[in-house]
């Protein structure tokens, strides 16, 4: 499975020898997967030379950033990763939904450079690509290709950027600031519901041998960075909240699928603490729920295709939320009028009224499903969803704009306000939503043949591999082999003498 980033051992020396020569003369040291978990395993060192580095700077140690666990301020470590607790005043529901924010990730203000790591960083180690020669393809729908390119620009190589043209204008004001040259923007038809071409386009460009796909959405290597350092990110939130309540339980983690790495962390939580798991998808496109298809604006989330390494089979509910609702919620959270409703009429506090500034739209929708989770379940006070936040309210003004002209076209103002409130949070029900039967995971999971078996080429034994749950459990033994890889390729180098 190696086209799935999955090799242990060296595959090409030569190609190695490159890249370390690279990475000696720009002195770039990789953490390993175990200190993205941990960081207070990042050396003394690293961490006092990180304090001259600002967190959006293209710079070589912002890799030892990549983490949950930068506090507010993006420059330092926190013991505990940001977060909230949303409040009943907001959600309606007695449950704890606790959100994980992305934002506080460096360089792109998102999670998803996570998952750029976890992708590129393995075929470097194993001498897959040469950094010298290679260009990196990040096929996207818009988080995953920024932090893509962000991440090539720090490791001195080059970056391209392949995502719809539909997407919102703050996603591509970034690539234009980031990327080596114009070209390395390419935009593919449609909007955030347009995977497949996408994929077209990067079959095209892997014509090329220069250019090395990484598609987050069959790379395993997104699946264990997720699998690994989301999912003991999020244990660690809460068991910070059992230690003050021990009565606490986990009761479920809620995501969206997008390319189905984040999802990963459902797995581990499941493993640790025994919570369900529960996958996020647009009602336009409910492509799990009812084999739909369709257009939506929930960017950030996919859909139409099943994600080659979403574990199906150990996925436990699937909720479906409009575009309609993280739109005109959107607004809410981030106008004047809204906050004011919000702070003043509904009394929310003033911890949460801060976090709404760092929930994009799929977080909205992470939210949302949150609440049909917990009110399906009748879920009360001492039960815990945990929800992560994939980016910040920063990269939708535009989109907050197109909203305000759709749903808003006389004005947004504080009636307005209450009946946003009122129908999406307190008004919230359990309508699309599947509790997911033996049955319904087998129907989901053979959807996903016709993308990878018919589409793109994968044999049938790789894909049917992916039923048996031992393949899952086996998945994270291989970061201890990458951890040493790692480990060699920074002796190799000498960066992190170099210090």
């Amino acid at each position: 499975m190696q086209a799935l980033g999955l090799e242990r051992d060296l595959v090409d020396e030569s190609v190695y020898d490159n890249t370390v020569a690279r990475f000696r003369e720009a002195r770039i040291a990789l953490p390993t997967f175990s200190q993205l978990a941990d960081p207070s395993r990042v050396p003394a060192k690293v961490r006092e030379a990180l304090a001259g580095v600002g967190p959006d700077d293209a710079h070589p140690l912002n890799l030892f950033r990549v983490n949950w666990y930068n506090d507010d301020s993006r420059r330092g470590f926190a013991a505990v990763p940001a977060h909230v607790v949303l409040p009943k005043a907001l959600t309606g529901v007695d449950a704890r939904i606790v959100v994980a924010f992305g934002n506080r990730f460096p360089m792109i203000g998102a999670h998803k450079v996570l998952a750029a790591y976890g992708c590129l960083v393995p075929r470097v180690i194993t001498g897959q690509f040469d950094p010298t020669r290679h260009r990196a393809i990040w096929p996207s729908t818009g988080n995953y290709c920024r932090g893509g390119v962000a991440i090539s620009r720090i490791m001195n190589c080059r970056g391209v950027a392949v995502l719809p043209e539909g997407m919102s204008r703050e996603r591509f004001a970034w690539l234009e600031d980031w990327v080596a040259d114009p070209s390395d923007i390419i935009r593919t038809p449609g909007t955030e519901s347009n995977v497949k071409e996408i994929y077209d386009r990067c079959k095209e460009l892997a014509k090329d041998p220069e250019n090395v796909i990484f598609n987050q959405f069959s790379e395993f290597g997104n699946y264990i960075a997720h699998y690994l350092a989301t999912g003991s990110a999020l244990l660690n939130v809460y068991n910070s909240m059992r230690e003050e309540e021990p009565g606490l339980r986990l009761r479920a983690f809620v995501s969206a699928t997008g390319s189905a790495g984040t999802i990963a962390a459902g797995d581990y939580l499941k493993e640790q603490a025994g919570s369900l798991t529960v996958a996020v998808e647009a009602l336009e496109c409910a492509t799990m729920l009812r084999n739909g298809f369709g257009e939506h604006n929930i960017q950030g989330i996919g859909d139409k295709h099943i994600p080659f390494i979403h574990n199906v089979m150990a996925t436990d509910m699937v909720v479906a939320i409009s575009d309609r609702a993280t739109d005109r919620l959107g607004v809410l959270f981030n106008s004047d009028i809204g906050r004011t409703y919000l702070g003043g009429r509904q009394s929310v506090p003033p911890e949460a009224m801060d976090a709404l500034q760092s929930m994009g739209l799929s977080s909205i929708a992470n939210v949302l499903a949150a609440i049909k989770t917990a009110k399906y379940y009748d879920l009360g006070p001492d039960d815990v969803i945990v929800t992560v936040a994939t980016d910040g309210a920063a990269m939708y003004g535009s989109e907050r704009d197109l909203a305000l002209a759709k749903y808003f076209a006389g004005g947004f103002d504080e009636v307005a306000a209450g009946e946003v409130f009122g129908e999406h949070l307190l008004g919230a029900t359990t309508d699309h939503l599947l509790e997911l039967s033996r049955k319904d995971r087998e129907r989901i999971f053979n959807l996903g043949y016709f993308t990878w078996v018919e589409q793109q080429g994968m044999s049938i034994e790789e894909f049917r591999i992916r039923k048996d749950p031992r393949f899952w459990a086996d998945l994270p033994s291989i970061v201890t082999d990458w951890d040493r890889m790692i480990e060699e390729f920074n002796g190799r180098t000498g960066a992190l003498e170099a210090m």
